[in-house]
């Protein structure tokens, strides 16, 4: 993210939640959506290529509890 973006977020973050929330969804409507069939091919080359790294040892399952904990100790 750009520094001036950076600054904007930092700012807009000192909202009450009321404000957050309509700055969002005005952003979210000024970029358009994708149609659907190109977020549906992306989650299909994602998950194929996830699969294909498990496949060929670049990468190792973890248990859904550990990912949960990874995944919560974040934010």
């Amino acid at each position: 993210m750009s520094n001036p973006a950076e600054k904007l977020l930092d700012e807009a973050l000192k909202l009450p939640e009321s404000e957050r929330r309509l700055i969002a969804l005005r952003l979210l409507d000024s970029v358009g959506e994708e149609p659907p069939e190109e977020i549906e091919r992306a989650w299909t080359e994602e998950a194929l290529r996830r699969i294909e790294d498990l496949r060929a040892g670049r990468a190792q399952p973890i248990a859904w509890e550990d990912a949960q904990k990874r995944i919560f100790a974040r934010g």
